[in-house]
């Protein structure tokens, strides 16, 4: 703890998620929430008008993501990203692009807190294991291993993939139809496929079945 706040701006596209972290970090005397937002645009918006210390980035989003947000927002607050994923290709683009770091969305209220203040504070804030992924990329190793045959997966067509893509990032049936242009009849029957293809009985199931893959 220090006798400084840390103004924090809130950047996801699901307001659930959004609410549970403000209550997480409510209870942190030294940390303010200034803001938040659950789009891009929305959210270079207010980055601009409110002037954070740190924003909280989801990395996957409608209209190009974390990615998007860390490009047009040039100076200012330092980015600290919390995703669902912890796939390489996803921790590897946003620092790339200008993140300060990378935590996934299992982090504890306290460990956010304590990563928020890190990354203001001007450390790089990583998991063991998502830390290995940024070395491996600029030592020139592959942070991706090369993926064993998997049957079911390969059984997916390229569309019923962006669709089992979009359910494990925890998108609604109307905003997978909005993201891909597509009607919600079409995405009932694509999920319904990616379920009777990966042998997973609902949907719970079929995000932990993608996450286990590093679909997300």
């Amino acid at each position: 703890m220090t006798d400084r706040t840390y103004r924090v701006f809130l950047v996801d596209d699901h307001a659930v998620f959004r609410s549970g972290v403000r209550a997480e970090l409510a209870t942190e005397r030294d940390l303010e929430i200034v803001g938040e937002a659950g789009t891009v645009a929305d959210a270079v918006s207010g980055i601009r008008q409110s002037k954070p210390d740190v924003v909280l980035l989801d990395v996957h989003m409608p209209h190009g993501g974390g990615v998007s947000v860390l490009r047009e927002v040039d100076g200012g607050p330092v980015f600290l990203a919390l995703s669902v994923s912890d796939a390489a290709e996803d921790v590897i683009a946003v620092i790339r692009a200008g993140a300060r770091g990378y935590v996934t969305k299992t982090i504890s209220g306290p460990e956010l807190a304590d990563a928020v203040r890190r990354v203001a504070g001007g450390d790089a804030v990583f998991s063991p294991r998502l830390a290995g992924f940024v070395l491996d990329s600029f030592t020139g190793k592959s942070p991706v291993p090369e993926p064993p045959l998997d049957p079911e997966l390969d059984s997916l067509t390229p569309r019923e993939l962006e669709v089992l893509r979009l359910l494990a990032r925890g998108y609604t049936y109307r905003e997978i139809a909005e993201e891909l242009f597509i009607s919600i009849k079409t995405v009932e029957t694509h999920a319904s496929n990616v379920l009777r293809k990966t042998q997973q009985s609902n949907r719970n199931a079929l995000t932990r079945w993608a996450h286990r893959r590093h679909i997300s």
